[in-house]
């Protein structure tokens, strides 16, 4: 497991840019909003965690159709089958390699990003620890999109469709507790334990899902 963690990090670095093309995206959604709603610096404070959070979601997005479409390509898709380590645990392992080289960048760069849209201290750290715990959730939702589209010669807009409204939940909860920390009078801990749920139980759902639907295509 962890040599395809290994191999699977290396291949979703080089893999159209990785982790660099994410940033940019990321970075190209946060910068246009300014634009958008003109410089009234109050007005972006406000909606900055919001705009974050709808930016590191749409860049999660990418990549996740080539999951395990090299896989398929070569042909290993088939060995991963028949091998004797369960589907679900590779499956898992696949998904953490994928978060640690496309969705832990951009936490990483989401405080550079938070100071454009006017963020306070405050803002920019809730932004930030709830992106760390909500993120993995949008991989392991993905994964499930991934695995069934991964026999069309072009799933990479079906995965997108597939995923989104799944993800609605992890967007809510992630922007009510960035606010929550930053506004109040709302606690903080409520939303921001139920994010965490939410990432747990797409932890186990997820690659059973999607095992399941690898099983299936492969049938």
């Amino acid at each position: 497991m962890i040599a395809l963690f290994l191999r699977d990090l290396r291949l979703s670095i080089r893999a159209g840019g990785g982790a660099l093309i994410g940033i940019l995206f990321f970075l190209t959604i946060v910068t246009v909003i300014p634009f958008a709603v003109g410089p009234d610096l109050a007005l972006l404070s406000r909606i900055g965690p919001a705009i974050v959070w709808i930016g590191a979601l749409l860049a999660a997005l990418l990549g996740l159709d080539r999951l395990f479409q090299a896989e398929r390509d070569d042909g290993s898709l088939d060995l991963m089958l028949m091998q004797e380590t369960p589907l679900v645990l590779t499956v898992l392992t696949k998904c953490a390699a994928h978060w640690t080289a496309t969705s832990l960048p951009l936490v990483i760069a989401s405080p550079l990003l938070g100071l454009f849209m006017n963020m306070n201290e405050t803002a920019i750290g809730a932004t930030m620890l709830t992106l760390l715990v909500g993120s993995p959730a949008i991989t392991f939702i993905g994964a499930v999109g991934a695995a069934v589209a991964v026999a069309l010669p072009r799933g990479g807009l079906l995965v997108s469709v597939l995923i989104l409204p799944l993800t609605i939940p992890v967007l809510i909860f992630g922007v009510s507790a960035t606010y929550a920390a930053v506004a109040g009078p709302s606690p903080f801990l409520p939303p921001f334990l139920i994010l965490i749920a939410l990432t747990l139980f797409f932890a186990v759902i997820g690659p059973a899902a999607a095992a399941l639907a690898l099983r299936n295509t492969a049938d």
